[in-house]
Order: structure tokens, then C-alpha cells, then sequence
């Protein structure tokens, strides 16, 4: 009963950190193990849905764990200054839009993206669950959102391509 009732609002969050699918489904999966062998722990001192959120941001993190050591992440002060001319617009495109472009993020921004943009975390408490410096998680940071808006201008050729092709 506890798995059909939350999975369905769970699942998104997987899939923001996951790569594919496959990999969502592992970690929604990982995430209930962990949710059922801790029932015990939940002191209700936060809302059962941010105490299961929280399990699964943990259980995502620690599935990308060894794949971000694989990749080199780099610390801001290293790094010449990235300048983001304009702003992302995402009003007109769809949430599975959105999320296939989040998939395809490297792993180590990708998961800063979400902890930072979506979940609201800062850079130092980012540094720490991820045992990053602070300036690495701002560079993650601001590679995903580069990395992102290239793939939202992309997309508003094609988009624009079509359009004119009418």
C-alpha cells in the first residue's frame, strides 16, 4: 500500500537524477528498501512525503556517487568566468522535454542541478552530501545551466526550422 501510494509522486524526483529509465526505477527501488527497513525511524518530526523525498535524494546520490568520481569535476576558482548572455526560458516546453535534457547532463552536474535548482539546497550543504568543495558544486552548477541553455537554443532551432518549414 505504501509503495502504490507514493511511488507515482516519487518517481519524478528519480527520474531528475537518473540517467534513464532503468536507472530511476533502481533507485525508486533502492529508495523503498531503504523506506521500509527504516519505518521504525520516522519520528514524524517532518511530513512523511519530505522524510520519503529526502530517502531518495539520499539513495540517488549514492547510486551516482561512482559515476561522478569517474568524471573530473572542476572547482570554480579554476575556471575562466562563464558569461550567460540571456536567460533560459522554459514556459514552452513540455516537463519530458525538460527532464530527457536533465538526463543528459553529466552526472555531477546533473545531481548539483537538482540539489541546488530544484530541491533548494546551497552550494556549501551541497558540498557536503556530495564531499565536494563548495566551488566545485558552483561550478557544477553553472556547467549544468550552460550545458542546459545550449540544449533549450537547440531545440528552438529545430523548433523554429520546423515552423518555417511549414
Amino acid at each position: 500500500m505504501l509503495y502504490d501510494r507514493y511511488a507515482s509522486k516519487l518517481m519524478p524526483m528519480a527520474l531528475r537524477y537518473a540517467k534513464s529509465q532503468e536507472d530511476a526505477e533502481d533507485i525508486l527501488q533502492d529508495a523503498f528498501i531503504k523506506i521500509f527497513d527504516s519505518l521504525e525511524s520516522f519520528r514524524m518530526e517532518a511530513q512523511f512525503l519530505t522524510w520519503l523525498k529526502r530517502i531518495v535524494i539520499n539513495t540517488a546520490i549514492n547510486h551516482n556517487r561512482k559515476k561522478m568520481y569517474q568524471q573530473p569535476m572542476l572547482d570554480i576558482e579554476k575556471l575562466a568566468p562563464m558569461h550567460v548572455e540571456s536567460e533560459m526560458t522554459l514556459s514552452n516546453m513540455h516537463f519530458t522535454e525538460i527532464l530527457a535534457m536533465m538526463q543528459k547532463l553529466p552526472v555531477g552536474s546533473r545531481t548539483v542541478f537538482n540539489l541546488f535548482a530544484i530541491e533548494g539546497y546551497g552550494h556549501k550543504e551541497i558540498g557536503e552530501m556530495l564531499e565536494i568543495s563548495e566551488g566545485t558544486s558552483k561550478s557544477q552548477y553553472s556547467r549544468a545551466k550552460a550545458l542546459m541553455k545550449a540544449m533549450i537554443e537547440e531545440a528552438n532551432k529545430v523548433v523554429q526550422i520546423n515552423l518555417a518549414g511549414r
